[in-house]
Order: C-alpha cells, then sequence, then structure tokens
C-alpha cells in the first residue's frame, strides 16, 4: 500500500500518533454487489429477510433489498485500518446513527476525518460517515488506539 500522505511512514504501520493533525482525513468507496450482500449475512449470521429475499423486502417501507448497515460500518473499518490512522490502529469505540438505505448497486464512500487527538492516552476521534452520491447514509464518530513513534 502506498500514501501520499505526509507522515505516513510504510505499508506494515500506518501514522503514528505524532504524525496525526486535526482535519486530516482518508476514504473508501465501494459498489455494493449481490454477493457482498450474500457473503455479508453468511459471515455474520444476520439472515434478516430485508437484506435476503426480494419478495418480503418489497413490501417493507424499503420497497426492495437493502444493504446491512454494518456493512458500511465495515468500509469505515477499512478506512482506519488501512488508510488513516491505517496499519496498527486499534478500534476502540464506534457510534453510529444509520440514516438512509443502501441498495445493491450503489456506490458507499466511507470518510474518515480526525476530530480530536488525545496525545496521553493514544486516542484519536474521528467523525465517520458514509455517503452515496451526496447523501449521508450513516454518520456517527469513532475512537482509535495509536502507536506513538518512541513508546
Amino acid at each position: 500500500m502506498y500514501s501520499t500522505h505526509e507522515g505516513y511512514n510504510d505499508s506494515i504501520h500506518g501514522y503514528y500518533l505524532e504524525d496525526l493533525k486535526i482535519g486530516m482525513s482518508a476514504s473508501h468507496a465501494k459498489t455494493v454487489t449481490e454477493t457482498d450482500v450474500v457473503m455479508f449475512a453468511g459471515l455474520t449470521g444476520d439472515n434478516n429477510p430485508v437484506h435476503c429475499n426480494e419478495v418480503f423486502a418489497a413490501k417493507t417501507q424499503f420497497g426492495s433489498r437493502i444493504a446491512h448497515g454494518m456493512f458500511c460500518a465495515g468500509l469505515i473499518s477499512c478506512v482506519a485500518g488501512t488508510r488513516l490512522p491505517g496499519p496498527g490502529c486499534i478500534y476502540v469505540d464506534q457510534h453510529l446513527r444509520f440514516k438512509a438505505p443502501v441498495r445493491i448497486g450503489d456506490t458507499v464512500t466511507a470518510v474518515c476525518t480526525v476530530q480530536e487527538i488525545n496525545q496521553e492516552r493514544r486516542r484519536v476521534i474521528m467523525n465517520t460517515i458514509c455517503t452515496v452520491q451526496d447523501k449521508v447514509v450513516v454518520e456517527g464518530s469513532a475512537t482509535f488506539l495509536v502507536s506513538r513513534r518512541n513508546p
């Protein structure tokens, strides 16, 4: 993995605590496929028919199947674990609000933005948001434990 972000160390370790600045941001986009929904249901055991049964889902307020909300949360995890803070960070906490459904074929963009850095506790709080086009589908905040360059 390569990054053009200033302060990025290498493919083995992402940003160190000292490298992070408030306002830094990174993203990841993924188009949701039928296979993604089926595999997510299989991995998690969440076979809710709103995700897995078109006939059932057609009768719901959504009118068709929707992707699992936690699938989007997984995209946030992708940003954090591979881009910012990057490899080596530890997910500590996540608060989410699901604002709108995500459908098969939608391209979801997850963005994480550094909001607060607690040097003493080695915690980074990030604003987390997922969008489909310009519509917010998930929003929240997450806390990560990030290592120091020199412990």
